[in-house]
């Protein structure tokens, strides 16, 4: 489970923004009292369009079979992303999903919805997603017009059903 109960607790994520393609967008995450806060602009500049933010994670259990998020949105569209590594390829595998601006809510993803990637192209002979294999979790931000986004994060969990 991730908490923001601590400061220090922003120093575990790292931002990858459009820039590693040419594109201007800036990115952080940011400590406040108790969630840690994905935030930003979105720039067109340079065909850019899009912020991340990932942390390293201790695999969850085996048999884990969905995620919990409660965030809160600025009316705009992310992805949860889970990642693992498979013969040296790092695969990310995504969740889109709408927030509600202000609106704090607790979102459940099951593993099976998420869908495995590699540089921005599905990859349909993936291996299935499971639960032991993630490494990392993150959030991501595209957008087709530029500007300001913010999304919350206060706690993240797995679970078995």
């Amino acid at each position: 489970m991730i908490i923001f109960d601590n400061p220090k607790d922003v120093d575990d994520w790292r931002i990858t923004n459009d820039s590693v393609m040419g594109g201007k967008s800036k990115g952080d995450f940011l400590f406040e009292q108790d969630h840690g806060v994905f935030t930003g602009y979105i720039s067109r500049d340079n065909n850019g369009g899009f912020s991340s933010v990932f942390r390293s994670i201790e695999p969850p259990l085996q048999n884990m079979d969905a995620v919990i998020v409660e965030i809160q949105g600025d009316g705009q569209k992310y992805q949860i992303r889970l990642v693992t590594y498979s013969d040296g390829y790092r695969l990310t595998y995504s969740h889109a999903f709408d927030t509600t601006n202000g609106q704090r809510e607790r979102l459940k993803f099951h593993l099976s919805d998420f869908n495995a990637t590699f540089r921005g192209r599905l990859i349909d002979s993936a291996p299935v997603l499971e639960s032991a294999n993630i490494r990392e979790i993150g959030f991501l931000v595209a957008k087709a017009t530029a500007g300001q986004f913010s999304l919350s994060v206060y706690s993240l969990m797995f679970l078995s059903e």
